[in-house]
């Protein structure tokens, strides 16, 4: 994938949108079906900004055993040492990074292998913001990725942290929604409906893998590249990168051109003609669990709880000119997906490294919320002079992603055609901070884990076990 080259972002709304075309009847045959089983998927951006899926194999799994054996040979032994609680200052991180010259060493670029955010601390005497999770050395997967050495679960990097502060900067305006969209055009969906008014009336001969064919591959040039539109951070980081390859890829396993992860139910394996017209437009899109956050009763800790994650739906009807309408509800197909996807995501980030990645993202946006809301910057006297400065850091150096293509799967049975296309991440993170939402502390668990790293803080580290 160039994982260096993917796209994505949180805190707010997103809409990605394909199309797929379902003749439903039948044998069941899948048109343009991807075998990736024992391969590593993901997606490229090009110069151009356009999205494109890619497939990496490694049949013998020798490169794989090349990496972690490479990785093993150059990570200091502390640092690739697994860590149930690895702690980071984040005043101790700038200051350190400041002082190497402005360039980060590969334990900065990499959060010294911090796998997940779980907690955030405020320890005002040394005037320390702390985040703290599991963590071990990295490798890097096919994709690009940088991936735990034994666990290859998606490490955190120094960038998307820096993305999500900047986001809910020290004396500055919250950002109150992140979005990420890839919409079909009205002129793109005006075109399907017409290709498939002409359908309607002749279904051209052929066996039927040769009919669905023709049918995918009509519809997908009658709708073409759709638009790809981020709001509330800079499109061009691989932030931005990894929400799109994340709403991407959950569009391609529900409509069945990329297989799931783990045994799940998908839209493809539920639709049927009765359930899912012509006219409708079905949308999925992630938002975050908002009741994820337990709190100290002081304030001054917090543990992020939960998978972090929800897949939601919604159908909307297509008119003729290619306007949309929301229905408010959601068909059984779709309903069955976003359940089931939702239900199995920690199964499916422990399988597929975005899904995990875009949990990390989602919890790092809420913990920089909290950071900026009970004002840990003000306290600690620490205005991210250097993050928050992008001559001095930059994380804008990716291609803005602008277009992806419609991605279109055809399943012959019964011979009806159905045209389901949408989808996106939304994450408000102030959500999860209102009082309905927070979750209390009564046995005083995050502040004992707080009060017990506050004996172990040291004093020249960054990082620590």
């Amino acid at each position: 994938m160039a994982w260096a080259h993917t796209c994505r972002c949180l805190t707010w709304f997103i809409v990605f949108s394909f199309a797929c075309l379902v003749l439903l009847g039948g044998q069941g045959i899948l048109y343009g079906q991807q075998r990736v089983d024992g391969t590593v998927a993901g997606v490229s951006i090009d110069a151009q900004g356009v999205l494109q899926h890619q497939v990496f194999t490694d049949p013998t799994g020798m490169l794989t055993r090349e990496r972690i054996r490479a990785a093993t040979a150059v990570l200091s032994p502390d640092v690739a040492r697994a860590s149930k609680l690895r702690k980071i200052s984040l005043t101790r991180l700038e200051k350190a990074l400041m002082a190497n010259g402005g360039v980060p060493t590969d334990e900065m670029r990499f959060l010294a292998g911090l796998l997940r955010l779980r907690y955030v601390f405020f320890y005002p005497e040394s005037n320390d913001i702390v985040i703290a999770g599991p963590a071990e050395g990295w490798r890097f997967d096919l994709a690009g990725r940088a991936v735990g050495i034994s666990t290859g679960r998606p490490v955190i990097l120094l960038e998307h942290l820096v993305v999500a502060l900047r986001a809910y900067p020290p004396g500055g305006v919250a950002t109150e929604a992140i979005t990420c969209s890839i919409d079909p055009t009205p002129e793109g969906l005006a075109n399907a409906q017409q290709f498939l008014r002409t359908l309607a009336r002749q279904i051209p001969a052929g066996s039927e893998a040769a009919v669905a064919q023709y049918m995918a591959e009509n519809l997908r040039a009658a709708v073409g590249l759709q638009k790809v539109t981020i709001r509330g951070i800079p499109p061009d980081t691989h932030f931005a990168h990894v929400m799109v390859e994340a709403d991407y890829r959950m569009k391609l396993i529900g409509i069945g051109l990329e297989p799931p992860p783990i045994r799940m139910v998908t839209f493809v394996d539920k639709a049927t003609s009765s359930t899912v017209s012509r006219d409708m437009l079905v949308r999925w899109w992630f938002v975050p669990d908002y009741q994820c956050v337990r709190r100290s009763e002081d304030g001054l800790a917090i543990e992020l709880v939960g998978s972090g994650v929800k897949l939601v739906g919604e159908d909307e009807l297509v008119s003729q000119s290619g306007e949309r309408e929301t229905t408010g509800r959601a068909n059984p197909a779709s309903a069955a997906f976003t359940t089931s996807f939702t239900k199995n995501y920690p199964a499916i980030a422990e399988r597929s490294p975005v899904f995990a990645q875009l949990r990390n993202l989602i919890d790092l946006c809420i913990a920089a919320a909290y950071i900026q809301r009970e004002d840990f910057y003000g306290k600690a006297g620490w205005n991210m002079e250097f993050f928050g400065d992008e001559t001095k850091f930059s994380v804008r150096t990716y291609p803005a992603p602008q277009a992806a293509p419609t991605a279109v799967n055809a399943l012959i049975k019964r011979a009806t055609v159905m045209t389901p296309f949408g989808g996106g991440v939304e994450i408000e993170p102030e959500k999860a901070l209102k009082p309905e939402n927070l979750l209390t502390d009564p046995k005083g668990e995050v502040a004992k884990v707080r009060e017990t790293i506050r004996s172990e803080l040291p004093t020249e580290r960054w990082w620590w076990d």
